[in-house]
């Protein structure tokens, strides 16, 4: 597999999601495949009927500002903070250097890889560990975390932020899957200097509609919008978005669902190591065997997600229907003496 690993490393990130890879790796494997490589919601939100004019126009100020309302209930924005949509956060985490007065930054993990990368390529010291550096002024939290779903206490997070207030620098909280357990979130009473970032996609299941959002004080949102710049967010993806983020009871059905299936893929994996961690929609095990694991899941068409810097892991995603769980636990029950494939 050593020539597929420079294909998928050439930017020196691994992502989930990535199918080509995962053909490449194992062009015999059967279809279609199952990709739990990535922590998406295999159920996604009911695509409603979308107007032709959705389409042929630019997206309008009344479309917006009903996202945004929406927006701010689902994520109980206080009224002292402001929130700004983006075509994905991914984009967002791409701009927040320019926000930040001062370093160095400190990025609390292992996490989510665009976060430091985002911040280096922007010319900033950047550190990655599990305690912050004392020096950092800069401090970037994915709360919970992705992979191994550690959630940081609320009072946690505000004495992180005040610490750096007080160097000048800012605290960002990525709150990507904190969807399914809102008393993690610092939305509602968030902290001076502090950037919350909000997912749609992962949630809702519909990553390819690419929304997410920055909370904030409205001085700090007031730049991010500028550059942003205008019709940033398509109209689709407002109309699908204020729809979505309206429905408070999907979002409650969706999550005892995801919590019903996150135990169901706990008694699957538990004889192939240890779970140390995830969230409602992904789990994280721990395995020596992991290498070999990974290359029987993928000779039999399921993606699961590995990486460089932990070659003992790997992060499950929940199958969506019930021919993916049966072909799940068909694929974990092989005979374990099955050998991975040659290089």
């Amino acid at each position: 597999m050593r020539g597929a690993d420079r294909v998928v490393a050439e930017d020196g990130i691994w992502h989930g999601g990535d199918l080509a890879t995962a053909r490449a790796l194992f062009p015999e494997a059967p279809g279609p495949w199952i990709d739990l490589s990535t922590g998406i919601n295999p159920i996604p939100y009911p695509l409603p009927a979308l107007p032709l004019s959705l389409w042929t126009r630019l997206p309008g100020a009344d479309d917006e500002a009903a996202l945004i309302a929406a927006a701010r209930a689902a994520y109980r924005v206080p009224a002292h903070a402001d929130i700004v949509a983006a075509p994905g956060t991914q984009i967002l985490i791409e701009l927040l250097p320019r926000l930040a007065p001062t370093g160095p930054v400190a990025i609390l993990g292992p996490t989510y890889a665009e976060h430091g990368h985002a911040w280096r390529k922007a010319g900033f010291s950047v550190s990655e560990a599990v305690v912050p550096s004392e020096q950092a002024a800069t401090i970037v939290v994915v709360n919970p975390n992705n992979p191994d779903g550690r959630v940081l206490s609320l009072k946690d997070l505000a004495g992180l932020a005040a610490r750096c207030v007080a160097r000048g620098g800012l605290l960002v909280v990525d709150e990507a899957f904190a969807d399914f357990t809102p008393e993690t979130s610092v939305v509602p009473d968030i902290p001076p200097g502090t950037i919350v970032l909000r997912s749609f996609g992962k949630t809702y299941g519909l990553a390819g509609l690419r929304l997410g959002f920055a909370i904030g004080a409205p001085e700090l949102m007031m730049k991010l919008k500028a550059a942003l710049g205008p019709w940033s967010v398509a109209g689709p993806a407002l109309h699908v978005g204020a729809r979505a983020l309206s429905d408070a009871d999907w979002l409650a059905s969706a999550g005892r669902d995801r919590t019903h299936d996150g135990a169901r893929l706990d008694a699957l994996l538990a004889s192939h190591g240890r779970i140390v961690g995830g969230t409602a929609l992904f789990r994280l095990l721990e395995a020596p065997a992991a290498a070999a694991l990974f290359a029987r899941l993928g000779r039999h068409g399921i993606y699961v997600r590995r990486f460089q810097n932990a070659p003992d892991r790997l992060r499950f995603g929940l199958p969506g229907d019930e021919a993916g769980w049966s072909r799940l636990r068909a694929a974990l029950t092989l005979d374990v003496r099955e050998a991975s494939p040659s290089a």
